[in-house]
């Protein structure tokens, strides 16, 4: 690899022999892998990562948001990881600038704060004006971050081997995980990837409606350092924390409409995002969206119909009543993590999202199978059946009252159960659809989104429908059935010579009969050696009964005896060794 150089650099081979002993160390007193790969004792695990800091504390943020990965106790633990806060002195952050542009502070900014507004574990960040006046942010990593992390994954990898982890016993496969997050991780601390996604969320999203976004100013962006436009503002988190009285007739109607405008606008540009961008915001929680209060002036009265009809697909698609902007704006953060789909795929899911509403088993367990890879042989009616038992008890509720979270989980359990993989776009847009439906259940309980969203997907189905390749494949149907028509009574009659003649044949599946059949092969392979052993001991006893005509003949059958005694010892232990088996199995399920 080439970064290999550069980490040694940067940590030496003995730090890193240091660093791979305490993470060996930590995961044995927390008992880390045993706990989570059987997603036991998630507290444990969460005091693991924080011990072993930032590199093992952003892998567990970012599992939070992977509830595909890990189950709910999991996410709900991880949430409560907080950043290790640490704030570069001045003279650091100048020579990380000076590092990866090869200009001071005072060549790129006509001023630049010494002081940052905001500091996280990966990096910080700083108020400044660039040449020409204009306010901007600037993120600057923490000094050889980006190394730290990169060495703390080979390491982890590494540890992983040590240990000697067996994969096969686990609940969640941690090889599999790691490789998820690793990825996930490396593209976040990638500055580069960040501003070439965040200029393109702001093309498609900045101005559509109250929605805005940053722009990236890519020539002065690196490895390292990201400039962006500055956005005034404050966590959304704010509106939705904020006090709420037992009777909603209380709150006087303008807050009311407020809130009901933010939780609709966030459920139309995120479906906008997904069906028409195709390039959504994977990670947008309240910290990652900023509430502005701005002054309203004449130059800010846009129609907000005018924007949603005309960024979706050009259709003229009837989302809200005409008004005029509000005076606030929701602005968007933070893009390291970023989901694309194909169109096939949003197809994929506007099939999903129309049978979750109908809440027919059958629709749903079918628009799942199309957006899965097989890992094996699926038996497609067993997987309708247990989706269908499975769903039941959510579906008893209203959609609103369904857990996300909790059912995402599920879902991928049961699909990989029958050899089903969700694949990882869809796992980050349920994920992402999940954070969305948090907030805007919060800010007005009244709205479901699944209820926005499934005119929309019905809407998006309808452009996509070609009526001119319908028709004409239609057409062809037609023909090709009206050709095969004449066909039909000469078919019947051959059928029927078929059936008189006794040429015919049936063939038919049982379910799991591989299962069976092997199962009764085992049953036969016994018989078949009980007939021999009994065959064994009764030809010995005639030999034995016969000794008095030679001693050869005696030997021969003392030797039937003991080789028929040790074939028995063997079955017996080896059965014995098979239901103990079976019973730790049944045991570890049971934990």
């Amino acid at each position: 690899m080439q970064m290999t150089e550069k980490k040694i650099d940067v940590v030496s081979k003995k730090e890193r022999h240091a660093r791979l002993l305490e993470i060996i160390s930590v995961f044995r007193k927390y008992d880390v892998l045993f706990n989570f790969v059987r997603q036991r004792n998630p507290h444990r695990v969460r005091v693991a990562f924080e011990e072993l800091g930032v590199t093992f504390i952003k892998i567990g943020q970012m599992l939070s948001t992977r509830s595909d990965l890990v189950s709910p106790e999991f996410v709900e633990e991880f949430k409560q990881l907080q950043d290790n806060v640490m704030v570069d002195e001045f003279s650091a952050v100048e020579k990380t600038i000076k590092k990866q542009t090869g200009h001071t502070v005072n060549e790129l900014f006509k001023s630049f704060s010494p002081q940052p507004f905001a500091s996280a574990s990966i990096g910080q960040t700083h108020l400044a004006k660039l040449r020409d006046g204009t306010q901007v942010a600037v993120k600057v990593q923490h000094e050889n971050v980006k190394e730290i992390v990169e060495t703390d994954l080979a390491l982890f990898e590494q540890a992983l081997t040590i240990l000697k982890f067996a994969p096969e016993a686990s609940v969640v496969d941690i090889r599999k995980t790691l490789f998820e997050i690793k990825r996930a991780l490396l593209d976040e601390i990638d500055t580069k990837i960040e501003a070439k996604n965040g200029n393109e969320f702001y093309r498609l999203n900045n101005d559509q409606g109250i929605i805005r976004s940053p722009k990236f100013y890519s020539e002065l962006s690196v490895q390292g350092m990201l400039v962006s436009e500055y956005m005034a503002g404050e966590s959304i988190k704010k509106i939705v924390d904020e006090p709420q009285v037992q009777d909603e007739a209380q709150l006087d109607q303008k807050r009311q409409d407020e809130r009901h405008f933010l939780a609709e606008s966030l459920i139309k540009n995120f479906i906008k995002q997904v069906f028409t961008d195709h390039f959504f915001h994977a990670d947008p929680h309240p910290g990652n969206i900023l509430f502005t209060r701005i002054e309203k002036n004449n130059n800010q009265s846009e129609e907000l119909e005018h924007h949603f009809s005309k960024r979706f697909g050009g259709a003229n698609v009837t989302v809200s009543k005409i008004r005029n902007l509000p005076p606030y704006r929701l602005t968007y953060l933070d893009f390291g993590m970023m989901g694309r789909l194909s169109p096939n795929m949003a197809d994929g899911i506007a099939n999903v999202i129309i049978a979750i509403n109908s809440k027919d088993m059958r629709d749903i367990g079918q628009t799942l199978l199309a957006i899965c890879d097989r890992a094996g042989e699926v038996d497609e009616e067993d997987f309708y059946s247990q989706l269908t038992v499975f769903l039941a008890p959510y579906f008893q509720n209203s959609l609103g009252s369904i857990n996300f979270p909790e059912l995402l989980y599920r879902i991928m359990q049961l699909c990989r159960n029958n050899n089903l993989r969700i694949k990882s776009e869809v796992t980050l847009l349920v994920k992402a659809f999940g954070l969305i439906e948090g907030l805007v259940v919060q800010l007005d309980p009244e709205i479901s989104m699944l209820d926005v969203a499934r005119p929309f997907a019905k809407e998006y189905l309808l452009k996509r429908f070609n009526l001119q390749n319908a028709a004409e494949d239609s057409a062809v149907n037609f023909w090709r059935a009206f050709v095969a028509t004449p066909q039909i009574p000469v078919k019947i009659n051959k059928f029927l010579d078929v059936l008189t003649q006794g040429r015919a044949q049936v063939r038919f599946n049982y379910k799991d009969q591989e299962v069976l059949l092997k199962r009764i092969e085992h049953m036969l392979n016994k018989v078949v050696t009980a007939i021999i052993l009994a065959a064994t001991i009764v030809g010995s006893s005639l030999l034995v009964q016969a000794s008095s005509a030679h001693p050869i003949v005696y030997n021969l059958g003392v030797w039937g005896y003991g080789i028929t005694l040790f074939v028995v010892v063997l079955m017996i232990i080896n059965d014995l060794n098979k239901r103990y088996k079976d019973w730790r199995k049944k045991r570890r399920e049971k934990r």
